[in-house]
C-alpha cells in the first residue's frame, strides 16, 4: 500500500459487494494501530455500521507505529472503544494466542454472517522487528529486554508448546512440518529467480474490467489495451 490505512476502504467495499450479492461470506481487513487515526479508518466504520455490512475490522495494536507509543498519539488509549462511536460491537483479543484469536473472531463471524454487523476487534501483541533498516528493533523506542521479553511470547512458540503439552504434536513431527514448509519456500524462491521477466504485452492483464450479459464483471484478457 502507498498510504497507511488504504485497504481499509477496499475492505469495505467487498464487504457491500458481498451483501449486494447476498454472498454467505465474510470480509477481514487487518491495519495496525496507526492506522487507526486515519480518517478512511472512521469513515469505514461508519459506513459499515450504517448499511449493516459483513466485515471485521482486526486492529493488530503492538502500541507503537513508526516509533512513536500509541499513548502519544491517541487521545484513547483503548482502540476497542472507537467502536462505541458507531454503535457497532467490539472485543480485545490477545493477539500472542492462537486460540484466544480464534475464539474473539469467531464470536465476531457468526454476526457478520447471519446478520451482517460487523465488529472491531483490538489484538494487543508485540513487534519483534523494525519497520525499515533505519529502524533498530531496539535502542530507539524499546529496550533490548522489552524486545526479548515480548519475544518469550511469540505466538506461534507458544501454540507449539500447548499442542506439544497436550500430545498433538511431536518434535519428529514438528521437524517434519518444518522442512517441508522450508522446502517450498526454496523451491518458490528458486522458481521466481529462474523465471523470466513478463513481457511488457503483460503490463495491462487483470487491471481492467468488463460485465458481461449478466452484469458480473470479469478481467478482459482478449481486449487489453496496447502499450
Amino acid at each position: 500500500q502507498g498510504i497507511v490505512g488504504g485497504q481499509i476502504p477496499r475492505a469495505l467495499g467487498v464487504a457491500w459487494k458481498i451483501k449486494y450479492r447476498e454472498e454467505d461470506r465474510v470480509m477481514q481487513v487487518y491495519l495496525g494501530e496507526a492506522a487507526v487515526n486515519q480518517g478512511a479508518f472512521h469513515e469505514s466504520l461508519n459506513m459499515a455500521a450504517l448499511w449493516k455490512l459483513p466485515v471485521i475490522y482486526i486492529v493488530e495494536n503492538n502500541r507503537f507505529g513508526m516509533g512513536t507509543a500509541w499513548e502519544r498519539a491517541s487521545s484513547l488509549y483503548d482502540i476497542s472503544q472507537k467502536a462505541n462511536a458507531y454503535d457497532m460491537p467490539s472485543a480485545v483479543a490477545d493477539g500472542m494466542d492462537v486460540l484466544d484469536m480464534r475464539r474473539v473472531t469467531m464470536e465476531a463471524v457468526d454476526p457478520a454472517r447471519t446478520e451482517k454487523i460487523p465488529t472491531l476487534i483490538e489484538a494487543r501483541c508485540h513487534r519483534f522487528m523494525g519497520h525499515s533498516m533505519s529502524d533498530p528493533v531496539h535502542g530507539v523506542y524499546r529496550t533490548k529486554e522489552d524486545v526479548e521479553g515480548a519475544k518469550q511470547q511469540d505466538p506461534i512458540h507458544t501454540f507449539i508448546m500447548q499442542l506439544k503439552d497436550k500430545n498433538f504434536l511431536t518434535d519428529d513431527e514438528l521437524k517434519a512440518m518444518d522442512a517441508k514448509i522450508q522446502g517450498e519456500v526454496e523451491d518458490a524462491a528458486q522458481f521466481a529467480d529462474e523465471s523470466p521477466e513478463p513481457g511488457i504485452e503483460e503490463l495491462y492483464t487483470d487491471v481492467y474490467a468488463e460485465e458481461n450479459e449478466h452484469g458480473r464483471l470479469f478481467f478482459d484478457q482478449k481486449n487489453r489495451l496496447e502499450p
